[in-house]
């Protein structure tokens, strides 16, 4: 069993599949290359419901 980071199919990924030059590749942190390669949390998206309370929390002035 492996811990951490596959750090070699992240490298393909990160630079073959979306085109990243090593220095961006590098750059990121790795919730932003998790991100970018499509594989967020499994957090709810955002309902109108919570929208308008944060809406209300924090009105445009």
């Amino acid at each position: 069993m492996q811990d951490g980071f596959d750090w070699p199919a992240l490298m393909r990924a990160g630079m073959r599949g979306l085109g990243l030059r090593p220095q961006e590749f590098w750059a990121l942190t790795p919730a932003e290359l998790l991100f970018l390669l499509g594989t967020t949390s499994t957090d709810a998206p955002l309902t109108r419901s919570r929208l308008d309370e944060l809406a209300a929390a924090y009105p445009d002035k």
